[in-house]
């Protein structure tokens, strides 16, 4: 598949544009105001905050029907040392299972993409990096946190001044080792953690990396939560399809 850098549309207006059977890939639509689309058999996903649809905030509704879906969804909210305890655990418990069912596979099925996503390697390397920004970096407030398998999205112009190899290719079992170190941290954090030590303002380092400006331990832990669980939800996605295969 070719890729294009696409033209710079902020403060632009199309008219009749055709994106019908198009991809796009990490978009900033904040503000957009669209009219009169076509939204047949679209997928979309992303954060829907203060989305409107013919009118109709649709966040709550989307919000609530994945509650419904996901009751698990509920204790990543959780605010308190053992609520979060018990959501690690959660966490903890369902990527054991799906770790087992990828080894299923065979190395080069778990480099595989599915649908130009990440792999099921890439996957595990990106929560590394994620786990790097909002508790090494964030919480732990270590300057250079970045293992240099992290893998982070297209936004990210210049991996070399985070510490990261873009060219990299480790195995599973090496990215494994790595993952279970940053989890290992994550788990003793929240088992140490006190309320108000949630409460506490973490400062970001002055060196490159993200994020760049304040944020709570209990902010900061959230996205961890929330980090796991939906790239999680993609891998098992991605797993059935590689089993088809």
């Amino acid at each position: 598949m070719s890729y294009e850098k696409g033209p710079e549309l902020s403060g632009a207006r199309l008219e009749n544009a055709d994106f019908s059977n198009a991809r796009l890939h990490a978009p900033n639509f904040e503000g957009v105001k669209i009219t009169d689309a076509w939204f047949h058999n679209a997928d979309i996903s992303g954060d829907l905050e203060g989305l409107r649809l013919n009118g109709v905030e649709v966040a709550p509704l989307v919000a609530a029907e994945r509650a419904r879906l996901f009751p698990e969804l509920m204790q990543l909210q959780a605010a308190d040392p053992r609520g979060l305890a018990e959501a690690w655990a959660m966490i903890e418990a369902k990527w054991q299972v799906t770790v087992s069912r990828a080894r299923q596979l065979s190395e080069a099925a778990l480099n595989d993409r599915v649908d130009d996503e990440w792999s099921f390697v890439e996957t595990l390397r990106h929560l590394v990096l994620a786990t790097d920004c909002w508790l090494r970096r964030m919480v732990t407030g270590i300057e250079r946190p970045y293992h240099p398998w992290g893998l982070a999205g297209s936004w990210l112009s210049d991996p070399v001044a985070w510490g990261l190899e873009a060219g990299a290719n480790p195995s599973l079992d090496e990215v494994l080792d790595v993952r279970r170190a940053r989890m290992d941290e994550v788990e003793h954090t929240i088992a140490a953690v006190t309320p108000e030590e949630l409460e506490r303002v973490c400062v970001p380092p002055d060196a490159p990396g993200h994020p760049d400006r304040e944020h709570t331990v209990l902010a900061c832990l959230h996205v961890i939560l929330n980090e796991e669980w939906e790239h999680h939800r993609y891998a098992v996605r991605d797993l059935e399809v590689l089993e088809d295969r």
